[in-house]
């Protein structure tokens, strides 16, 4: 099954959705993006969906529960990247992205959650690191 990759820059967490999402797709993500935004003390998630030329009601559900869990876990969450064509399925469709604000590519994403969050952690020079897996206790070894 492909995984979804998570980056982090600074303290905000960018999530690419590439692939067809499916149930079992959009549970992994959802708990592999919790866990990170606790473990990166993220402050904010981007969900770019730039590569999805289609929605329906399940990724419409599967970005409200997202912003949702991120909201519990003190996080906003930014939508970035969707397409005239998704906009249009998503109003035909009744879907509401509450608690999910959008912006049009992932550098107005990334300028909007600096907004949105009066933190000063969120500065360029934190970098951007992949999930791969290694190295992932690390962190978690420290928090505490």
């Amino acid at each position: 099954m492909p995984e979804i990759p998570i980056l982090r820059i600074g303290r905000v967490l960018l999530v690419s959705i590439q692939v067809d999402m499916h149930d079992r797709l959009a549970m992994q993500l959802q708990d592999d993006l919790t866990e990170r935004i606790v473990q990166d003390h993220a402050r904010g998630v981007m969900i770019d969906i730039s590569a999805l030329e289609i929605v329906d009601s399940f990724i419409g559900r599967m970005l409200n529960n997202i912003a949702a869990m991120s909201r519990v876990l003190d996080a906003v969450t930014v939508v970035v990247g969707m397409r005239p064509a998704v906009a249009i399925t998503l109003v035909e469709l009744g879907l509401t992205l509450s608690g999910v604000r959008t912006a049009l590519d992932v550098d107005r994403g990334l300028a909007l959650i600096r907004s949105m969050v009066a933190d000063d952690g969120l500065s360029e020079g934190d970098g951007v690191e992949a999930q791969d897996g290694a190295g992932a206790g690390d962190d978690a070894r420290h928090a505490g």
